[in-house]
């Protein structure tokens, strides 16, 4: 019988429940669970998540959303280890500064940006599972954190200009990387009941943080109707296989130290991996991301995939 409790991967929910805004309430939770303030999102922005193409890649989901203060926030799954990984994730908050401000604009209203970012592998050393960054300034001989404030002037009861001078908010990007594989089943804040959710596909009776029940009904596998079900366990078929896909890729050297003129004993494997990777509906090129082979040795295993 059917656990009728079993949710459906935050990666699908992304990609294809979050168009309906019905379902908003899902991903404000975690992230008001996260940053420790009520998030409500306005819009959801144009992004790889929320774009609806078989070619996508497996590999990563994301999606760009506004919430009610105009900050723009960014949430990536990430399933596989990338190369460069933090270099991506930077130049991405960095083109959505870009993007969002307009030739003429004030310097003052450059979009705030927030990258969350939910990792499925080990990212680094350390024995944390969520890890957060932003950039400050500290004294080279003090230490001191230096405190940038803007002039604030009111009106008081009589009349007069009352002066004050309040800090000011820090406009950097802000970054949150949650290691889901370092999470160890232990609940103790908010925050760790969406975490247990990502990592188990579950949500235990006792857990109480904002939307987190909404999130139990609408991830819910049994509400998807029968093509979506199909399409979601296509899904989790193409996840399964790209994960194949890069762990021969490692294990046979084409990632990472790729070695060529392996002995012929090794040449079944790279069939069977392309074969793979072409009932993906992959490009040559994408296959070529994914394994590390040359385009070349590519087509060669395609002709004889056709023989």
């Amino acid at each position: 019988m059917e656990n009728s409790n079993k949710l459906i991967r935050f990666d699908w929910f992304i990609k294809k429940m979050l168009r309906d805004k019905s379902n908003f309430n899902v991903l404000e939770g975690l992230l008001t669970a996260l940053l420790k303030k009520d998030i409500v999102i306005l819009n959801i922005l144009e992004s790889e998540g929320n774009q609806i193409s078989e070619t996508n890649k497996f590999n990563r989901v994301d999606i760009l959303v506004e919430d009610e203060s105009k900050e723009k926030i960014i949430v990536e799954i990430q399933n596989e280890r990338e190369s460069d990984y933090l270099e991506r994730v930077l130049y991405g908050s960095s083109k959505v500064i870009v993007d969002y401000f307009k030739l003429g604009d004030k310097y003052k209203d450059i979009s705030k940006v927030i990258s969350v970012s939910i990792l499925y592998f080990n990212l680094g050393t350390g024995k944390d599972y969520i890890y957060y960054g932003t950039t400050e300034f500290y004294g080279m001989n003090t230490k001191e954190k230096l405190k940038v404030k803007n002039k604030v002037v009111q009106i008081d009861d009589k009349g007069k200009d009352k002066v004050s001078f309040k800090e000011k908010a820090n406009i950097f990007p802000e970054y949150y990387l949650i290691n889901i594989e370092r999470f160890k089943n232990i609940v103790k804040e908010d925050i760790d009941e969406w975490i247990y959710m990502l990592k188990n596909s579950e949500i235990k009776k006792e857990f109480k943080s904002k939307y987190i029940k909404e999130a139990e009904k609408q991830l819910n596998l049994t509400k998807l109707d029968q093509k979506d079900r199909r399409a979601y366990e296509k899904h989790l078929e193409a996840i399964a296989i790209e994960r194949d896909i890069m762990s021969t890729a490692k294990e046979e050297g084409w990632i990472e130290g790729r070695e060529e003129g392996r002995e012929e004993g090794r040449e079944e494997e790279k069939i069977v991996t392309v074969k793979n990777a072409i009932s993906l509906n992959l490009s040559i090129e994408q296959i070529s991301a994914l394994t590390g082979l040359s385009i070349k040795t590519i087509t060669e295993i395609m002709k004889k995939l056709e023989d």
